[in-house]
């Protein structure tokens, strides 16, 4: 992610980005930055040869359910890495 902020506010603005991402399913988080690092070591095509299969298994995990429960009930979620 780019983006340009006033001199002196790029600390409280990496720690509002970091955040924003540590509230988001772990298993989603970390499944897209292993997605990244292939992208960069493979090559785009392998990282998009790779997603399918690895959306069908986030789609399959309880964080999955509990994300489709929140956003139901219109409440926060609290995933559990699972």
């Amino acid at each position: 992610m780019q983006e340009v902020v006033a001199p002196g506010e790029q600390l409280a603005r990496a720690r509002e980005l970091a955040g924003r991402i540590a509230a988001q399913a772990p298993l989603a988080v970390q499944a897209t930055l292993a997605n990244a690092r292939l992208a960069v070591r493979d090559g785009e095509a392998a990282a998009e040869a790779q997603l399918p299969g690895e959306l069908v298994r986030l789609t399959q995990t309880e964080d999955a359910r509990i994300g489709m429960q929140a956003f139901l009930t219109r409440t926060e979620p609290e995933f559990v890495g699972r």
